[in-house]
This record gives structure tokens, C-alpha cells and sequence, in this order.
């Protein structure tokens, strides 16, 4: 990546963002059919939300590199696969390995910095949480676009089960999928 871009990159990470939607990632180069492409340029151009201090260092050594993924990553509206922010990156100039964003986005969502579902496939699909707040999301099966729902209840039988079994650190993943009224209408036009 050149000087510019890095500079792009450092400066709208630092900056912070505020993720929503989903993109799903299916296999590299692939998207289901009436998926949104992933814009490259918009990837290096994150939301104007403060971001906590230290968010790099809160994963190991801050390197140009865990910067570059963290900042790309932000600057996703939507769930994105480690691929495909991968060939984000790569299509504005970056010398990111892919196994670097691969490490960085797993120590990202360890750090609870981000959000993790599956696609229909089973592949990992990551967002950047820019708050401390666990979320569940309804994700389309076509399109990937995503929609956060309301947590409340699903975190509160899970308390409860913990309260009522004796488990203590209990954790769940709850995954919601379907198909959106955009992709409903699309179907049936054929």
C-alpha cells in the first residue's frame, strides 16, 4: 500500500466506525446471487465515530499491518469474510497476507472487538463492534445484508439457564437466518 493510502487507513481507524449490515463471503470472488459487491475504496473509509484508545494494542503489538485490517474492517458497513477483505485491501495497494488478516480478524473477535457469524457455508464472517455490546443479528441466506435484533431476551434466558444449571462463564451463539423482503420479491420475479 502506498504512503497515502496507509495514511487513509491510520487516520480513519483512529477515527473509529460503526458497523452494521452483512456481506457474506462464500468463497473468495463469490458472493450469492443479488449480493452487493464490496466497494474497495469504501472499505479504506471508515465512519467518523471516536474509537477507544489502544484498540490495536488490545490485540498484541500494534503493527502497520493489524492496523491496516482493523481500519479496513471498520470501515465495512457489513459482515465481510476474511477473503474478501483480504482482496479489499489488496485491490487499494495493500501487501496484507492473508493470513495475517485471517490472525487479526480471530484476535479481533477474541478482544471483543468484533462480531462473528457464519454464512450458509459455514465460513466465518466478521464486523467491527465499536462498542462493548454483544449482538445477534437476522442475516438474509441470499444476499447476506444483516439486521441487528434485540438481545434482551436471548441474553436473559441465557442467564437464566446459567442461574438455573449452576454454570458459571456461560457463553452461546445464537445464529438467525432467512431470506429479506428485498430477495422475497427478487424471488418471485424470477
Amino acid at each position: 500500500m502506498n504512503d497515502r493510502g496507509l495514511s487513509a487507513l491510520a487516520a480513519a481507524f483512529e477515527r473509529g466506525a460503526a458497523g452494521g449490515g452483512a456481506q457474506s463471503g462464500a468463497r473468495p470472488g463469490a458472493r450469492p446471487k443479488g449480493a452487493r459487491a464490496v466497494d474497495a475504496a469504501r472499505v479504506v473509509d471508515a465512519a467518523r465515530s471516536p474509537a477507544s484508545p489502544g484498540e490495536v494494542g488490545l490485540i498484541g503489538r500494534p503493527t502497520p499491518q493489524r492496523t491496516e485490517v482493523l481500519q479496513a474492517l471498520a470501515g465495512c458497513e457489513e459482515f465481510i469474510s476474511a477473503q474478501l477483505l483480504h482482496a479489499s485491501l489488496l485491490a487499494v495497494g495493500s501487501r496484507v497476507g492473508l493470513s495475517t488478516v485471517y490472525r487479526t480478524l480471530t484476535a479481533l473477535a477474541a478482544a471483543g472487538l468484533a462480531d462473528v457469524v457464519r454464512d450458509v457455508n459455514g465460513e466465518k464472517l466478521f464486523c467491527y463492534r465499536p462498542d462493548e455490546d454483544h449482538r445477534h443479528y437476522l442475516i438474509c441466506r441470499r444476499c447476506g445484508i444483516s439486521v441487528p435484533v434485540d438481545a434482551g431476551p436471548v441474553e436473559s434466558w441465557a442467564d437464566e439457564i446459567a442461574r438455573t444449571s449452576g454454570f458459571a462463564q456461560v457463553q452461546h451463539t445464537v445464529e438467525l437466518a432467512g431470506t429479506c423482503a428485498d430477495c422475497v420479491v427478487e424471488e418471485a420475479d424470477g
